[in-house]
C-alpha cells in the first residue's frame, strides 16, 4: 500500500464512522485561512479520542496543545454536561481562533483554553492545587514531551488515562543517535511512559498523516 492508498481508507473510515459535521469543518477551514499547520489530529483519529474519553467516563480532561480546537471539540463532546475540558496554548492567536471554535462548537461552557507555556501553565495548575483530571491527551511540542508527562502526573489520580500523539517520527525514535530535539524528547517521553507507575503501550499507525502513532497510559499509582 502506498499515501494514497492510506489516505483514501481514513477519508471512507472517517465518512462512514466519524462523520464531521458543520462546527468541525469550519474549524479546519478557518485554521487553514489563519494560516495554522496542517497537523490537527484526522477525523477518525478525533473519534477515537471521544471514544477513549467517553470508556474512561471522562469528567475532566486536560489538552496539552490547542492549536485551533479541533481535537478539543472531539474530546469536550465527550463531557457530561457538567464536565470541564483545559486545554493549553502557547500561541495567543491560536488560542483566540480555538475560543471561537468551540463557541461554534456549543462548547465552550464546558472548555476553557489557557494561554502560555505549557510548562508554566501546568506548574501553576499543580500550585492551585487543580481537581486531578481523568484523560490527559499530550500533543503539542515534542521537545518538551517530558515536561508534559512529569507535571501532568501532577494533575492526574489512580486511574487517569493518558494519551500521547505523534509517538513514531516516522520511525526516527529508533534512532537513539538522532539529535532532533523532538525525536529525543519522544523517546525519552516514551522511556517514562515504562515507569512502574504506568500501565502503557504504544500503536503505530499509518493514514493520511503518514507513519505515525500513538501512546495510551494508565496511572497505577502516584
Amino acid at each position: 500500500m502506498n499515501q494514497m492508498q492510506w489516505t483514501h481508507l481514513d477519508q471512507w473510515f472517517s465518512q462512514l464512522l466519524a462523520p464531521e459535521d458543520d462546527a468541525l469543518r469550519q474549524v479546519l477551514a478557518q485554521s487553514h485561512a489563519a494560516g495554522l499547520p496542517d497537523i490537527n489530529v484526522t477525523a477518525n483519529q478525533g473519534k477515537l479520542l471521544h471514544i477513549l474519553a467517553r470508556i474512561s467516563g471522562a469528567r475532566r480532561i486536560l489538552e496539552v496543545g490547542t492549536l485551533g480546537g479541533y481535537s478539543t471539540i472531539w474530546l469536550a463532546r465527550a463531557l457530561p454536561a457538567d464536565g470541564q475540558l483545559v486545554s493549553l496554548e502557547l500561541n495567543p492567536d491560536y488560542a483566540k481562533l480555538a475560543r471561537q471554535h468551540l463557541a461554534a462548537a456549543g462548547v465552550a461552557d464546558r472548555a476553557t483554553v489557557l494561554e502560555g507555556p505549557a510548562t508554566q501553565t501546568l506548574a501553576q495548575l499543580i500550585k492551585d492545587q487543580t481537581a486531578p483530571f481523568d484523560l490527559i491527551f499530550i500533543d503539542a511540542n515534542k521537545d518538551d514531551n517530558p515536561a508534559y508527562l512529569a507535571l501532568s502526573q501532577q494533575l492526574a489520580r489512580v486511574g487517569t488515562v493518558i494519551i500521547g500523539d505523534n509517538v513514531v517520527r516516522q520511525g526516527r525514535v529508533l534512532d537513539a543517535s538522532n539529535a532532533d530535539p523532538g525525536v529525543a524528547g519522544m523517546r525519552t517521553f516514551l522511556q517514562q511512559l515504562a515507569a512502574p507507575n504506568l500501565t502503557s503501550t504504544a500503536i503505530q499507525t499509518v493514514g493520511s498523516k503518514g507513519w505515525d502513532g500513538f501512546s495510551i497510559s494508565i496511572v497505577e499509582s502516584a
